[in-house]
């Protein structure tokens, strides 16, 4: 943390909008404007927008709204949270000190250095403009208790998101979430644990808040945000939210599985009876997509016949 002191502190007096000279900031931060310019590069670095106009000094686009440890914990049922600007990935971290946590503690953070997704993909991770958040979750059943899981997880965060706005977010098989047939939100559930013994899960989610420009080279699908489709939600209360929810939801999933989930599932489902296209390594399977069975599951109908697919990503496939 000592070393983005500076950047953190910049970001936060130009969090409201406004311009600032370097002459003001030096004088605040104590030092040269030389240097202020060096500091506004590790901003840009972490994916910030920041305006340079001569005569006028320094600027966001628009102000950000910071993620704030005492505003998310006054509205949590339960605190147990950890607020990190800048960390390697939030998954990483609570996977680190595994051994320290109990069932429910999370973290979220502005920026992610190396964020991941799904495959070892790389998650884009800019600075203040999304939600980053994970959470730690043991499942004394094992790992197989945990099928279906980041199901769960997907129709939480798209509930959360539609009680406050986003009436349009849907889920996506088997852990994405989609707003105008675009990706909005992906999900990343890692297991440790072997058959017979406890299962040990970090629970991460990344969602796309007011991402402006993503690198191409990162993002390869197409992609929305909350913003651009007119929604503006509170950080902090989205982050108090989702893990309220998640901590009240795990312990239905833990008791009873999947089946309270797939009535909620089949409401959400963004591509339930369109027809799609499913990819598992080299194969590619087409059919009409009919929703989940009770292991989470993707039911594929093919000429009139049914069959459960468990692995593989999906798109959808134009009407022929």
């Amino acid at each position: 943390m000592k070393g983005h002191t500076v950047p953190l502190t910049l970001i936060d007096i130009l969090s409201d909008g406004e311009f600032h000279s370097g002459e003001q900031l030096g004088e605040r931060l104590g030092m040269s404007r030389a240097a202020i310019n060096k500091h506004v590069q590790t901003l840009k670095d972490w994916g910030i927008d920041v305006f340079t106009v001569t005569g006028k000094g320094y600027s966001l686009p628009a102000p950000m709204q910071l993620l704030n440890e005492e505003k998310i914990a006054e509205q949590l049922n339960e605190d147990r949270l950890e607020v990190i600007p800048v960390i390697d990935s939030t998954n990483q971290y609570l996977l680190e000190k595994m051994d320290s946590l109990q069932s429910g503690d999370a973290c979220v953070a502005e920026y992610q250095q190396a964020g991941r997704g799904r495959r070892g993909r790389q998650w884009f991770s800019p600075f203040g403009s999304n939600l980053y958040l994970s959470m730690y979750w043991r499942l004394d059943q094992g790992p197989m208790a945990a099928m279906g899981l980041s199901l769960v997880i997907g129709i939480v965060i798209a509930e959360v998101l539609r009680s406050l706005g986003a009436c349009d977010v849907r889920v996506k098989w088997p852990n994405d979430l989609y707003l105008n047939d675009r990706k909005l939100a992906g999900i990343l559930v890692e297991l440790t644990g072997k058959t017979g013994d406890a299962a040990q899960l970090v629970i991460g989610a990344g969602i796309n808040l007011a991402m402006r420009t993503p690198d191409a080279a990162i993002v390869s699908q197409g992609w929305i945000n909350l913003q651009e489709a007119g929604v503006n939600v509170d950080r902090n209360t989205l982050t108090a939210r989702l893990i309220n929810t998640m901590r009240e939801s795990l312990p239905l999933f833990e008791r009873e599985g999947l089946a309270p989930f797939i009535q909620r599932w089949s409401e959400l489902d963004n591509f339930i009876n369109r027809p799609v296209k499913l990819l598992i390594g080299d194969k590619e399977i087409l059919g009409i997509a009919r929703g989940i069975d009770q292991q989470g599951g993707l039911i594929l109908e093919q000429d009139g016949v049914k069959k459960s697919w468990v692995g593989g990503e999906i798109s959808l496939r134009p009407q022929e």
